[in-house]
């Protein structure tokens, strides 16, 4: 059996959500998607925020990809500050990419310059979100903040990924558990 099977505290496939007591201004009101947790640590991609000054037409220009206008504007979300300079796409099907690697049944993680052309030529899997950067967590990193009341957790939503407005992500993740995220408090509590 494998290390990844054995691991039964596993948030892949779940919502964190940050609470108003975290403090990193990386993660201040995030939504982070995890796309792998086991023993050795925890790797996720902050789907509620874009990158400003950056298109995928520069990305595109950059690895000398040939591109269909409408994929220009794609927006590139900033997916957290660990490896900074790497593009990360969250996926649906086909799964059979280069650098795939399953979260769910439905989704996937891959960061292959095989995607990207097929993505910049308005082929490939529906839905996406492309990412600059990602989340991590060394081992019991994670489950240290979710018990000092940075994050709450939750089962994820593909409507909330993939259809709800950025700005509206992070209230949206936190209706899923029946939060209204304005009655936080940065205030914990632990019975």
């Amino acid at each position: 059996m494998s290390q990844e099977k054995e691991y039964q505290a596993s948030l892949k496939g779940q919502f964190l959500i940050a609470m108003p007591s975290l403090a990193d201004p990386n993660f201040s009101q995030a939504v982070t998607y995890i796309c792998e947790h086991t023993t050795e640590g925890a790797v996720g991609l902050v789907i509620n925020r874009i990158h400003q000054e950056l298109t995928m037409e520069a990305v595109f220009k950059e690895l000398n990809l040939e591109f269909i206008p409408e994929r220009a504007s794609l927006p590139i979300h900033l997916g957290g500050p660990v490896h900074p300079g790497q593009i990360f796409i969250l996926h649906g099907p086909p799964f059979d990419w280069e650098a795939c690697r399953p979260v769910t049944p439905s989704l996937a993680l891959s960061n292959s310059k095989d995607l990207l052309e097929a993505l910049a030529k308005g082929q490939g899997p529906e839905p996406f979100i492309i990412t600059l950067g990602c989340a991590g967590w060394a081992p019991n990193q994670l489950e240290s903040e979710i018990m000092a009341n940075a994050w709450l957790t939750c089962p994820a939503s593909e409507t909330i990924l993939f259809e709800t407005p950025v700005e509206k992500r992070w209230e949206k993740a936190a209706n899923l558990m029946g939060i209204d995220p304005r009655r936080l408090t940065d205030t914990a509590g632990h019975a």
